[in-house]
């Protein structure tokens, strides 16, 4: 099965000979993911190893016993947040490459390489390209796919500023301020916003806007 939007990605070193090996770790909280990363990973001759984490715990304890090469972190891990998960265990083992993923999500390189991982993958991408990217990403190298805008999700330059800014914690009279427009104004762009990102506040919001890559 094929997927046009998955990026094309460069071919990556053959390491079938290579005796560095990966240990990888998979962090998630569905079991068929976890079953089909396992069946699809355990094909590859490169990969030592797969590790099954549900939670920050199980993959803080995995990782300090293993220490694997490679991490796949999902976005949302029950209620828990990938990317707080990629800081913890970069923080706990630096050598660890985190590979953020999502069947639905979406977080911007620039938010991506904040938390520390060293790349972002689509659960929807065909399987020979997610083994590449972790192997890619298992060798140092990072998979960051071109940034498209959403279908159905078009600001305007003036709406990506006063997200902008939202995002950054700045009131409505803040941002009035800072872009030299009335509040009524400055109400009417986020209640734009609020429409557009199907959301009702403005923790939603920007919350939505992290993961579809509006902003970096």
């Amino acid at each position: 099965m094929s997927d046009s939007s998955a990026p094309v990605l460069p071919d990556a070193p053959d390491l079938t000979d290579d005796p560095r090996a990966l240990r990888v770790l998979i962090v998630d909280d569905h079991d068929v993911v976890h079953w089909g990363f396992r069946v699809m990973l355990g094909q590859q001759p490169w990969v030592q190893r797969c590790l099954s984490a549900r939670n920050e715990a199980e993959a803080l304890a995995l990782t300090t016993r293993y220490a694997p090469h490679v991490a796949l972190v999902d976005l949302f891990v029950g209620a828990e947040s990938g990317p707080e998960i990629c800081e913890r265990l970069k923080s706990l083992s630096p050598r660890t490459h985190v590979l953020l993923i999502s069947g639905a999500g979406h977080i911007s390189p620039n938010a991506a390489r904040a938390a520390g991982a060293a790349g972002f993958v689509s659960k929807d991408w065909p399987a020979a390209d997610i083994a590449r990217a972790v192997r890619m990403v298992g060798l140092g190298m990072t998979v960051f796919p071109p940034r498209t805008e959403p279908t159905g999700t078009r600001l305007t330059d003036r709406e990506q500023q006063v997200l902008d800014l939202m995002a950054g914690g700045a009131t409505n009279r803040e941002i009035a301020a800072s872009l030299h427009l009335s509040p009524h104004t400055v109400k009417e762009h986020t209640s734009a916003l609020y429409r557009k990102l199907e959301v009702r506040n403005r923790a939603e919001a920007v919350s939505r806007a992290q993961r579809i890559g509006l902003l970096g």
